[in-house]
């Protein structure tokens, strides 16, 4: 038996929206509805693999319910903005798909679905029809199966409908739902039913007599006067309510089940929207993208070393800018796992570390070609440990370009920049690998990392030249030239010099703060009359409100909030509370700072701290593995910490910081003079 598949676009598109929490891509544009849609039709088509599948929508045109009864839907709030702006993007991906879409003036998406779905039964088809408004339940038979989608927290849990399902969930077969909804109404279409008669009521009347015909023929054996007298006085309103609540199952549609035939779902167009929208979770359902076969057939993989020195020798002598990848284990500042070079001729060779092939011999082959060549290369700080040259002048790091070009970004990676500066579709590391380490890829996968080592620095030198024309236009290129490359260099110095600390000192500031922790435990503990899980705020809170009935509990689902918020208010009249604040305070700087600094300290006694010039829209640097910019300074014993860092020798530390830069860029670039005064008079 064949099986189709239909979907309710608005009302899947709406569920979606408020059943994900917020996203958008780097480009402002909001994205949980789309994202949303793609995981619920994910898991139906993996549940259902069905033949054929269409997706309807509703068009923004009056329908004959309209003409009939011109108040209908008249009660529904506008679309929200965040949502409004998804459904043409939504659109655009079930296109992109090859995803079969239907919508027609003068007929909503309901009767476009009843008659698809009747008719895919009178072909003997298997029907699924999956919407989350439930006047399609009216539909429902022993071949059409009704599917109900209920997101929460961006999981998706579907209840599903035959005919008998129906009937036993409402006590009313299919088609008498229709007459149960006429006569209780329905507020989300302002279908008006009957005054005075709710779904309780409805149902007990349907129940009795079986459909809205025979309760009128039975209208005076009713008992209740109130209902009895409603039903009479609004006959007419029952009628036109079934008329507006029954779904059209014979609508005229041009439709054809052969266009509606499953294909492939991922296309080059769909990818490039996936991209585009930052699906990334959605990427690994492309296998391998569309990497283009043209280019892959001038990669090649390169062992032999005589073949190795020449093909560093021809990069040394040409005059043309060159593509270098560097592929290391643990970053290019770990063990070194192979080398990249890329010609503008399109020719690639990557050349794997292994056997007489020694990271010693690598290295000095790069070294050679940092010194006289012009090179391009995605992340470039982390290839100066084998360019050996600070030389900046003729290095290109694409992603920084990339980065000037668009700081909004939330990432920057040298495949982004292959779709968005050549058109082409890369899988990217986390698709090929997975978490295997680059490492295990060439032991494991070597002609696929081959083929990444060689897309890293074959990107690199054919986006070189197209950043650089459009920072240029953009009036940018000083300052790449001669501030954020040769910034480059500067932190990649700094990583490698790292900050020297006291090992010595950073533990005896942990064992003051595990004393000083244990003492406030054992104070909490004493306060609170019972041992408990301080740092659990489902036991905090009912040690503080229910045991100890303090005001201003705030029970949420998981129990009492016990947030920095709620305590800072309980505090100046409870010095237990006083106590829990502070014992949090010194558990994150046990955690954050004693625990996890050490962690990082290396054999020379030194933290080698990673500079970032890409992440932040201002252009600020900031510090990861671990975060430096962040020593605690509020709490005499966050201060302390500072104590551990030390300058080596004969140097001392040094602070330099623009006062309120962005406010003095302002003055300068709006003339206001009012600004411009305060700072010549030094205020604040």
């Amino acid at each position: 038996m064949k099986k189709l598949v239909l979907i309710d676009g608005h009302s899947i598109l709406n569920r979606a929206f408020y059943g994900v929490p917020d996203l958008s891509n780097s480009e402002g544009l909001h994205t949980n509805a789309v994202y949303g849609f793609l995981n619920i039709l994910f898991k139906i088509l993996e549940e259902e693999k069905p033949d054929y599948l269409t997706v309807a929508f509703d068009v923004h045109a009056p329908t004959f319910r309209h003409e009939i009864y011109k108040e209908y839907k008249g009660t529904r709030k506008s679309m929200p903005e965040e949502l409004r702006e998804q459904v043409p993007v939504m659109k655009e991906v079930l296109d992109a798909m090859g995803i079969k879409r239907v919508e027609q003036p003068g007929l909503e998406a309901d009767d476009i679905l009843g008659t698809l779905a009747k008719q895919g039964e009178k072909e003997g088809m298997a029907v699924s029809l999956v919407s989350g408004d439930r006047d399609l339940l009216q539909i429902a038979s022993e071949c059409i199966k009704i599917r109900i989608p209920k997101t929460r927290g961006g999981k998706t849990e579907i209840e599903d409908y035959y005919a008998r399902d129906v009937k036993e969930k409402y006590q009313v077969t299919p088609l008498q739902f229709i007459d149960l909804k006429a006569l209780m109404g329905d507020t989300a279409d302002n279908i008006p039913g009957v005054p005075k008669v709710g779904e309780k009521t409805a149902t007990e009347l349907m129940v009795q007599f079986g459909s809205l015909e025979k309760i009128y023929d039975h209208v005076e054996e009713i008992t209740k006067k109130s209902i009895r007298e409603s039903l009479i006085a609004n006959k007419d309103l029952a009628k036109l309510s079934k008329t507006l609540a029954t779904i059209q199952v014979e609508s005229p549609l041009s439709f054809s089940f052969e266009d509606a035939a499953i294909g492939d779902f991922y296309t080059q167009e769909a990818f490039v929207l996936f991209k585009k929208l930052e699906f990334k979770n959605l990427l690994g359902r492309f296998e391998k993208g569309v990497s283009n076969e043209t280019i892959t057939a001038g990669f090649c993989l390169v062992e032999d070393l005589e073949e190795i020195k020449n093909l560093f020798g021809q990069a040394v002598v040409q005059e043309s800018e060159i593509g270098l990848a560097i592929v290391g284990s643990e970053g290019a500042r770990g063990t070194l796992v192979g080398v990249a070079l890329a010609f503008p001729d399109g020719k690639c060779f990557f050349m794997p570390q292994r056997g007489e092939v020694t990271e010693e011999f690598l290295k000095e082959q790069v070294a050679a070609v940092g010194k006289k060549c012009r090179i391009a290369c995605g992340d470039i700080k982390n290839a100066y440990n084998y360019l050996e040259s600070g030389e900046t002048d003729r290095f290109f790091d694409i992603i920084l370009g990339a980065y000037l070009m668009n700081p909004l970004k939330n990432d920057y990676t040298v495949e982004d920049i292959a779709n968005e500066q050549l058109g082409l579709l890369i899988p990217e590391r986390v698709q090929r690998f997975g978490k295997k380490s680059m490492r295990e890829a060439l032991e494991e996968k070597e002609e696929e990392l081959s083929e990444y080592a060689c897309f890293l620095a074959y990107v690199s030198v054919m986006a070189a030249p197209r950043l650089r024309d459009k920072l240029k236009d953009a009036g940018m290129d000083r300052l790449m030239k001669e501030i954020e490359m040769p910034l480059t260099y500067v932190l990649y110095d700094m990583e490698r010099e790292g900050i020297l600390v006291r090992p010595e000192e950073l533990k005896a500031y942990g064992d003051a703060l595990t004393g000083r922790i244990g003492e406030l435990e054992q104070k909490i503990y004493g306060q609170a009359g019972v041992e408990f899980n301080i740092n659990s705020p489902k036991q905090l809170g009912e040690i503080l409100f229910d045991r100890l009935k303090l005001p201003g509990g705030k029970k949420t689902k998981t129990g009492y909030s016990t947030a920095a918020d709620v305590l800072e208010k309980l505090a100046p009249d409870c010095p237990m509370v006083a106590d829990v604040l502070e014992y949090r305070q010194l558990a994150k700087l046990k955690s954050t700072y004693a625990d996890g600094l050490a962690a990082y300290i290396g054999e020379d006694d030194r933290i080698h701290s990673t500079f970032n010039q890409t992440i932040t829209a201002t252009g600020r640097l900031s510090s990861t593995d671990p975060n430096l910019q962040n020593i605690p300074m509020r709490m005499e014993l966050g201060r302390k910490i500072r104590k551990v860092f030390v300058p080596k020798e004969g140097y001392c530390f040094t602070d330099a910081d623009y006062s309120q830069i962005e406010l003095r860029i302002l003055a300068h670039m709006s003339g206001d003079e009012q600004l411009i005064d305060a700072y010549r008079m030094h205020a604040d």
